[in-house]
C-alpha cells in the first residue's frame, strides 16, 4: 500500500515553528507518519486519560521505529501538531486505510456477494462549554445543551467502523448517508431503517452501484404488480413511485418487499423493501438475517457515536 504520507516529510512546515520543549527552533520535531501513527494508536491504547494513551502510544511507535528519528515527549506539543495538520491529510489516510481494508479483506467482508453497511444516525448532547454552544448551537430549546447529530456505517457481522459525519443537532441523517456513500465499497448493502427512507436517497445507491435494504415505513406507498391481498403477502416485486416524484415525470424504481413475520417479543412484521429483484442473488433468508444484524448492532452503534 502508498501510504498518504509517502511524500509528505514534516507537517505545519510553512509556518514559523513553535518554541518550546517539543519544537526546536529550526526543525519540527513532530513528522507526518509518526504523528498520525501516534494519533491512530491512542485511539486503541487502554489507559485512563489522554496522556496516558499518549505515552503508550508514543512508546509503541519508538518500540517499532527505532531506527527513526524520535518525536517529541510531551501531549502538548504533539496536539500542536496536531492541530497545524491540514484535515485533507487525514481524509487522505482514512481512505488509504479503508481502500487497504477492502483490498486484503474483500472476501471476509463479502457475505453472499455483498457487503452489508448498516447506518443510523442519532443526537448526542454535548458539553455545556461556550466553544460547543458557539460551533454546535443550541438543542430542542434555549435551556438545552449544545447537541451533534453522528451518523455512521459500520460493517454488520463484524462491527467494523467504516466511516461517520458529525454535525449540528439539526443536522439530516439522509443528507449524511448520501455523502458517505462514494466511502463504501462498490458491491455495499446499504441496510437503514424506516428514517432513512426516500426516493432521491435510493436512487443515489442505485447511482453510486450498490444495493438497499430499507425498513418500510406505513407511510410509504408501493404499487404491486399482482393482486395478492397485503394478509397474504410474503414477497414480490412492486414500485416506489412517490407522488411528487410522479409529477415531476420521474421513474418509478422497480424494488421487491419482503414480509418477516414476527418472532419471539416482536410485536409486528417487518417490511423490507430490497432493489435487489432476483431471490437466488439476495433470499429472504439473508434479508432478513442482515436487518436482523443491524438491530443487534445498535448498542454498538450507541459505543461508536458516544465516543465519536
Amino acid at each position: 500500500m502508498v501510504w498518504p504520507w509517502a511524500n509528505i516529510t514534516t507537517c505545519g512546515t510553512s509556518r514559523k515553528p513553535e518554541t518550546g520543549p517539543d519544537l526546536a527552533n529550526s526543525k519540527p520535531r513532530w513528522d507526518f507518519q509518526p504523528l498520525v501513527l501516534v494519533l491512530l494508536a491512542m485511539t486503541w491504547a487502554a489507559a485512563d486519560s489522554e496522556s496516558e494513551r499518549f505515552a503508550a502510544a508514543r512508546g509503541f511507535y519508538v518500540a517499532s521505529h527505532e531506527a527513526r528519528k524520535r518525536p517529541g515527549k510531551t501531549l502538548a506539543g504533539f496536539q500542536k501538531a496536531l492541530a497545524r495538520l491540514p484535515v485533507r491529510q487525514l481524509w487522505a489516510l482514512a481512505q488509504g486505510v479503508r481502500e487497504e481494508i477492502e483490498r486484503r479483506y474483500a472476501e471476509w467482508l463479502t457475505i453472499d456477494g455483498l457487503v452489508p453497511m448498516g447506518c443510523d444516525g442519532s443526537r448526542i448532547e454535548c458539553p455545556r462549554s461556550a466553544e460547543l454552544e458557539a460551533h454546535m448551537g443550541k438543542g430542542s430549546s434555549e435551556a438545552s445543551a449544545p447537541t451533534a447529530w453522528v451518523t455512521a456505517f459500520v460493517h454488520l457481522g463484524s462491527g467494523l467502523l467504516w466511516c461517520w459525519r458529525i454535525g449540528k443537532g439539526t443536522a439530516d441523517e439522509r443528507l449524511h448517508l448520501r455523502q458517505m456513500l462514494s466511502l463504501l465499497p462498490v458491491n455495499a448493502l446499504v441496510v437503514a431503517d424506516a428514517a432513512s427512507m426516500g426516493y432521491e436517497l435510493a436512487r443515489a445507491i442505485l447511482q453510486h452501484s450498490q444495493s438497499f435494504l430499507l425498513r418500510m415505513s406505513s407511510k410509504v406507498r408501493l404499487y404491486a404488480l399482482d393482486k395478492t391481498p397485503i394478509e397474504q403477502w410474503q414477497e414480490g416485486l412492486v414500485y416506489y413511485w412517490p407522488e411528487t416524484i410522479q409529477k415531476q415525470q420521474q421513474q418509478p424504481l422497480l424494488c421487491r418487499l419482503i414480509r418477516v413475520p414476527a418472532k419471539g417479543q416482536t410485536k409486528h412484521d417487518v417490511w423490507l423493501l430490497i432493489n435487489v429483484l432476483s431471490a437466488q442473488r439476495l433470499s429472504a433468508k439473508t434479508a432478513a438475517k442482515s436487518y436482523r444484524w443491524r438491530w443487534r448492532n445498535e448498542g454498538l452503534f450507541r459505543t461508536y457515536k458516544r465516543t465519536l
